[in-house]
């Protein structure tokens, strides 16, 4: 897999870019998994309720593909895009999801921080808080849009919306929790986890098929 780090870029290019690989990719395409920050967008997923969009004044609001409900980005937080072949990998949508959570769920662990996943609720919590979402969309059997975790941000948006739908929850941030505050540290780190976890995720599968 080929990790490539993208810096601070526009929410919407990076979309269609992500839509324009996933659209052109062949059966011998490698995967990519793209880290990158964005400037301030709140997104919101193909069956998402508006009406959790609470306040978003100057902030964009953005209508795109993924599963989920309203999200919000700025700069400060990692986001990570899989842009996998998930039947050439041979791993399930739901081993995806959990493969992106452990990456994380593990990489902080050497901070000392206890994060969990939530199976009604994909994403990363420490303590009932979400440091992490995740989002995916499965096309032409390729995933992309993914996941994005608080690293050391302005959190005041997340007041704007009902985070993932849902009202009152709080969120926190990898600094405010003893970790890095530096992006482009934790890019490098979490990276090839994320790569290890698909890879065991999908040694599993085969495993168990």
């Amino acid at each position: 897999m080929i990790l490539r780090w993208l810096g601070r870029v526009d929410y919407e290019p990076t979309w269609q870019a992500m839509q324009r690989f996933t659209d052109e990719r062949g059966p011998d395409t490698p995967d990519e998994i793209w880290l990158l920050e964005h400037p301030p967008v709140f997104t919101l997923g193909l069956a998402a309720d508006r009406s959790h969009v609470l306040a978003p004044g100057d902030i964009p609001v953005v209508q795109i593909d993924r599963g989920g409900q309203v999200t919000y980005h700025g700069p400060g937080q990692l986001v990570a895009y899989p842009l996998i072949d998930v039947r050439r990998l041979g791993i399930s949508v739901r081993g995806l999801v959990t493969a992106l959570e452990n990456a994380i769920i593990g990489y902080v662990a050497g901070f000392g921080i206890e994060a969990i996943g939530r199976r009604d609720a994909p994403g990363v919590y420490v303590q009932g808080a979400k440091l992490a979402s995740v989002g995916l969309r499965i096309r032409r059997h390729a995933s992309y849009h993914g996941l994005a975790m608080n690293v050391a941000m302005d959190l005041a948006p997340f007041a704007r919306i009902n985070p993932c739908g849902m009202a009152g929850l709080a969120v926190t941030q990898l600094s405010d929790l003893g970790g890095p505050a530096e992006l482009k540290t934790v890019a490098d780190s979490l990276g090839p986890a994320i790569v290890q976890q698909l890879q065991d995720a999908a040694a599993r599968e085969a495993r168990s098929a």
